[in-house]
């Protein structure tokens, strides 16, 4: 019996923790309805996992530089949609869409990205495996 409850909340544990690391890498915080793209330059590219983050400085309607952040998938993902670090180095102008977090903060969902002096275009959901 007591072997039998051992078991029993050691699987207990198992399916708690999958249903944790499920919901942390949920991207239910963005509303993949709406899109916005701004034009800024590359602050800092956090390629790390297990999400990326890529900091953009965005010059606001009031002529306020604003950090916006673009979140997307680790390195991994990143690399088989042909996204290195280096193409993203502090000071690159960029254009980069995403999809807004629902909270109204200046993030977004990394959709697309396109660097202005070069016009190569960058998509990090393209390194997602099918299914």
């Amino acid at each position: 019996m007591k072997k039998l409850l051992t078991i029993s909340t050691a699987a207990l544990a198992v399916i708690l923790m999958s249903l944790s690391t499920i919901a942390h890498h949920s991207i239910t915080m963005f509303d993949r309805d709406k899109t916005v793209t701004v034009t800024g330059v590359v602050k800092e590219f956090q390629y790390t996992n297990p999400h990326s983050w890529l900091i953009v400085t965005v010059t606001d309607e009031d002529g306020k530089k604003v950090n916006w952040g673009f979140e997307a998938e680790g390195p991994s993902t990143l690399i088989r949609a042909g996204i290195k670090k280096k193409d993203f180095r502090p000071g690159t102008r960029i254009t980069i869409t995403g999809n807004p977090i629902r909270d109204g903060r200046k993030a977004a969902y990394w959709v697309k990205a396109v660097r202005l002096d070069d016009g190569k275009e960058f998509e990090p959901r393209q390194g997602f495996i099918p299914k």
